[in-house]
């Protein structure tokens, strides 16, 4: 039987086009003054690393400053989704003849509180903090022994299926008495928090407490009353399409697990997360034991060849310790080592020893021992 793309291409060539798309919220304005954006772009991924990063093979989108990220993202959806299936005819400058390209979503990049967005996730706050794996629990469970080293574990993998569940469980539970604590709870047992389907299950909530509110000389609505009104409400905010259509399109893109498909953006997790707040403490230790000047001097006097920023501008680093920015924090991290090895207690002396062999890892963009790679890594 003939692979149904030969008959769709009419016999071109086929080619498969991955695209990186990147979502955030930027400012309208050329001045200060914010001016609130959501703004996606996109990227093929097929192309190597050294032109990806050049800004014209980045491209724009779309922009709204009225659109919610998710409403944006069910366009990009549907508009990648309608490419794919009907295929896209282009002339192929190196095999000189016409082919077709179908695209697909690779993953989906952005910052950690957009990603969460994009995973129907609560973000980092949650009990279950994570929007790729089940990792968590409650406050005293994650301190004590055992809960504490599960969060060093690989976790279970969350499931686009399983979310959509649960998000379907949610608007059920606003429907019911008490459902405020109940979907309050929901979202604190599994971390899955929606905000396509928020507007639905606020209003529920907000006509549930009202129809089951007790006022002086009227009888109370009987339950079966206002479950009745809930469910004639939640089918006019439907508007006649099923409930699948007011949730996160994401979840069931084509092609994209969206869990899996939103990798870990380095800046905020690592260099303005864990370095970030190192450092802060390390420069607090130094402070406090008079050590500063002599951080700065072995600082200003390191060599730097090494490094991608070959001046690190010592004094500029002590005296404004609390406003640096991510290339501070990338070079740091890779040098803290050798210039506070005397100068701060064994402890904090291994926290900077293992943020700078995490941070070589996390740079390295290709593997090249893949096979034995695999091999030695932990198996869920």
């Amino acid at each position: 039987m003939p692979n149904p793309l030969r008959e769709k291409s009419n016999g071109r060539l086929v080619l498969t086009v991955p695209l990186i798309i990147f979502m955030d919220d930027v400012s309208g304005n050329v001045s200060k003054q914010w001016n609130k954006h959501h703004a996606v772009y996109m990227s093929n991924a097929s192309m190597p690393r050294e032109m990806l990063e050049k800004e014209f093979c980045v491209r724009f989108v779309s922009s709204s400053p009225h659109a919610s990220p998710m409403e944006i993202a069910k366009a990009v959806k549907e508009s990648i989704e309608a490419a794919a299936d009907e295929g896209i005819v282009a002339y192929d400058c190196k095999y000189k003849d016409e082919v077709m390209l179908i695209p697909y979503g690779l993953f989906d990049a952005g910052d950690n509180p957009m990603q969460a967005e994009e995973c129907s996730h609560g973000g980092l706050h949650c009990n279950y903090f994570c929007r790729t794996c089940k990792v968590g629990g409650t406050t005293s469970v994650k301190q004590s022994d055992e809960g504490y080293l599960k969060l060093f574990e690989i976790g279970e993998l969350r499931r686009p299926e399983e979310t959509i569940q649960q998000i379907l469980e949610q608007i059920e539970l606003s429907k019911l008495s008490g459902g405020t604590t109940k979907v309050q709870a929901a979202v604190s047992s599994t971390g899955t928090r929606d905000t396509t389907s928020a507007s639905i299950v606020n209003r529920l909530l907000e006509l549930g407490k009202r129809l089951r509110k007790r006022e002086p000389g009227k009888p109370a609505i009987n339950k079966r009353e206002v479950r009745q009104t809930l469910e004639r409400e939640f089918e006019k905010m439907l508007g006649g399409l099923p409930v699948e259509d007011h949730i996160n399109p994401l979840l069931s893109m084509t092609g994209l697990n969206i869990h899996q498909d939103t990798p870990t953006e380095i800046l905020h997790t690592i260099l303005l997360g864990v370095v970030k707040y190192f450092w802060g403490q390390t420069i607090w230790i130094l402070d406090k034991t008079h050590l500063v000047k002599i951080f700065q001097t072995r600082l200003d006097n390191i060599n730097k060849d090494g490094l991608n920023s070959p001046t690190l501008g010592a004094e500029y680093i002590c005296r404004y310790s609390g406003s640096l920015i991510g290339k501070h924090f990338k070079s740091l991290a890779q040098i803290m080592p050798f210039l506070i090895y005397d100068l701060v207690p064994s402890t904090v002396l291994n926290g900077w020893t293992v943020i700078g062999q995490l941070v070589v890892l996390l740079w390295h963009t290709r593997i090249d021992d893949v096979e034995e790679y695999l091999v030695r890594l932990p198996q869920p």
